[in-house]
């Protein structure tokens, strides 16, 4: 007989994924655990940053991003919150019947610890999910959690787990994994375009110079390519940089328009922040995952799959040095055959091994771990 959980899931944002990759993830795993007959409900809080932000757009995009968003996820059923002096109240009525609260690292303390305060009273189980790197760069932020009181951890990759038990004291961590949700991310027919993709935010200095060795400087030797850049928070400097190397920045892009414009280039650039290149090792964050679930020829500048998560430069092709990128993009954009093997690999990797899917099973499992 199938355990079913009444599972609640506190999220920075559900509605909005401006500056806010988390919420790819989380609402394809979402939409999985109720395919699998769970009950799940989900949580954000009034005016969050990422929502707050998204709305301020100056044109039409904010409000085709959250519609589209309800079209494409009808079954999430989310309830905002106010963190204010009565949340401790609100959530004490709230919880009432859950078996199991998940809490997102990207939370406020606040609401963290009331949640914790409940456990023992209400009867739940409680899970930190930490896709972020704050662990290893920002610990002191995640200290602000009562990290004794958690039943257990679940970390987007091996390395924030070890960081988690060896570091923070956590008796139970688990490696979780991002995926793809591809119910919303698959091949598509489209015309190419372009021959260079970045899909990516600005990333507070996080990856500065490896976007002028692996992005800038092939564009302004490849001038008779076509190089397309989405993103957002990119100050004054780096967009003049971009337009000097005849990068076309065209700023926000939904995320559930993505595969759209994976389909439409010969290549998507990958370029992982620092941190996931060296302390982290072997975390691919979830663009990976969307990108060759979308039939897109992968190229990345320096990463290690310290996880054995894909087949390396089967799946993907990841390149030394500024230099390769230079000369794989410019073979790569005329080898058509080669791009469409790679990216068939990726494909059938993405969806043997690493679905939303795949996911949702694995944390069905850890709940019945825990006994929740």
């Amino acid at each position: 007989m199938q355990n079913n959980f009444d599972i609640r899931y506190f999220a920075h944002s559900w509605v909005s994924d401006w500056n806010h990759g988390n919420a790819h993830f989380l609402r394809g795993l979402v939409r999985a655990l109720l395919k699998a007959g769970e009950k799940v409900r989900c949580y954000e809080e009034l005016g969050s940053w990422s929502l707050s932000n998204l709305i301020k757009q100056e044109d039409e995009r904010a409000i085709t991003a959250i519609d589209e968003f309800r079209k494409a996820f009808p079954e999430l059923k989310i309830q905002f919150y106010k963190n204010d002096p009565r949340l401790g109240e609100w959530l004490a009525r709230e919880l009432r019947g859950a078996d199991i609260v998940i809490l997102h690292e990207w939370n406020h303390p606040r609401l963290v610890n009331h949640v914790l305060d409940l456990k023992s009273k209400l009867g739940f189980r409680v899970l930190l999910h930490d896709t972020h790197h704050r662990a290893y760069t920002s610990p002191r932020e995640i200290l602000q959690f009562n990290l004794h009181l958690f039943d257990g951890v679940l970390a987007f990759g091996e390395a924030i787990r070890r960081i988690y038990v060896n570091g923070f004291g956590v008796e139970r961590a688990w490696t979780l994994h991002e995926a793809a949700d591809i119910e919303s991310f698959r091949p598509l027919a489209a015309e190419k375009s372009m021959d260079a993709l970045w899909i990516g935010n600005w990333g507070d200095d996080e990856r500065t110079r490896e976007m002028e060795e692996f992005l800038v400087q092939p564009a302004e030797q490849l001038s008779d390519l076509k190089f397309v850049a989405y993103g957002v928070r990119y100050p004054e400097a780096a967009l003049t940089r971009f337009e000097h190397a005849n990068i076309e920045v065209r700023g926000y892009l939904p995320n559930l328009r993505s595969p759209q414009a994976y389909n439409q280039a010969r290549v998507a650039l990958h370029i992982p922040r620092r941190q996931y290149a060296n302390g982290l090792g072997g975390i691919p964050t979830i663009r990976m995952f969307e990108a060759m679930a979308c039939g897109a020829f992968l190229l990345c500048s320096p990463w290690r799959d310290d996880e054995g998560l894909f087949r390396a430069q089967q799946d993907y092709v990841s390149v030394g040095d500024g230099a390769a990128m230079q000369a794989t993009l410019r073979e790569m954009s005329r080898d058509e055959r080669a791009r469409a093997q790679i990216a068939n690999n990726g494909f059938e990797t993405i969806s043997q091994r690493h679905t939303c899917a795949h996911r949702a099973a694995e944390f069905i499992e850890i709940c019945k771990e825990l006994g929740a």
